[in-house]
């Protein structure tokens, strides 16, 4: 029995490993597909020769205005989306293992309402763009921070105390948000605050690839270094306090690093829904349940989709389409397939 039991984790092992192959190929040419398509085309073997002559002494062979689209336009913009799909789609994956509810989604702790508040906010007091996106990042934090208070106050049941304290806590960050719409400028404070908070990459600099690429990566890494931890949290939080797991360290190193993600993303480019619904789904039924897998599965997936899905916003129609919108095109029909499937199953 050992025996097959063994042969066939292996057997699921080498098929994971495939699957993660297939991934990072297809993220590959997503990125470079996101540079060959839009209104200023950019081909791989150009784009190729224009990123390594920042390294190589390569002989100059395209325009200073395609070196132009290349490092100032395109590429922050590509590199962000991945990040933020990223960030979004692990954030996900990692909520619905701690709170063991395949429903949840990175807003769950309210921190993608709080980080819209903190955003709006700036953008009503007339604040820079720097000072926009650090609102936004501390007003995602706050969210967070007021979930866990609420939440030790119901100590016996601690998973379902986070669930809803988020509930409540997205609430009261969402009626904030309504009124700082009723308040603000109809003219020109409101359509900035309701454009922002759609969702698009447009508006992202190249300062907000640095904040995404750091807090995004090292969060990654934090998860991946206690995949084993989440791994046995699955069994049940008696099962793995049994097996010598922290439950509530684990637990709470997880929430940091999925909402700090959360919080940066909305920060860079709003609020983006359903990223971190749709992804984890999809890589459970590609790679199985095990952390092992499924952390660098949901990095490659998730920068893939958001990286085609901001190339179809930007070339679909002459005027670019909030990546929000088409977001939430993809999640909202995927979450009621999630509602029937689970109907069915109970």
């Amino acid at each position: 029995m050992t025996t097959r039991i063994g042969a066939k984790t292996k057997e699921q092992d080498r098929k994971a490993d495939v699957v993660l192959l297939l991934l990072l190929v297809a993220f590959v040419a997503a990125f470079f597909v996101s540079f060959a398509l839009g209104r200023y085309p950019i081909g791989p073997t150009t784009l190729v020769k224009v990123l390594a002559s920042r390294i190589f002494d390569i002989e100059r062979t395209w325009t200073a205005q395609v070196e132009t689209v290349v490092f100032n336009i395109r590429l922050p913009r590509v590199l962000i989306g991945a990040f933020i799909g990223a960030g979004l789609s692990l954030s996900g994956l990692v909520y619905q293992g701690v709170f063991r509810n395949p429903m949840v989604s990175p807003d769950v702790l309210g921190s993608t309402s709080g980080a819209g508040v903190g955003s709006a906010l700036g953008i009503l007091l007339g604040m820079g763009y720097l000072a926009i996106s650090a609102m936004s990042f501390l007003g995602g934090l706050a969210a967070v921070v007021l979930v866990v208070m609420v939440a030790r106050r119901v100590p016996s049941q601690p998973v379902l105390g986070l669930v809803l304290a988020g509930i409540m806590i997205s609430s009261l960050f969402s009626s904030t948000l309504s009124f700082i719409k009723l308040v603000a400028d109809t003219d020109d404070v409101l359509p900035q605050i309701t454009y922002y908070l759609i969702g698009s990459l447009t508006s992202t600099r190249t300062s907000d690839l640095v904040g995404c690429a750091v807090i995004i990566s090292a969060s990654s890494i934090v998860l991946y270094m206690i995949r084993w931890q989440l791994n046995v949290m699955t069994l049940g939080e008696e099962e793995a306090t049994s097996l010598g797991v922290d439950t509530r360290l684990i637990r709470g190193i997880a929430i940091v690093g999925a909402t700090l993600m959360t919080a940066v993303s909305t920060a860079a480019a709003g609020m983006i829904g359903w990223v971190g619904l749709v992804i984890p789904h999809l890589v459970r039924m590609l790679v199985g349940a095990d952390y092992r897998h499924t952390i660098p599965a949901c990095l490659f997936l998730g920068s893939t989709f958001l990286m085609v899905v901001d190339t179809v916003s930007r070339t679909i129609t002459t005027s670019e389409i909030p990546i929000g919108i088409l977001t939430s095109f993809i999640g909202a029909p995927f979450f009621l397939y999630l509602i029937i499937r689970e109907g069915r199953r109970t």
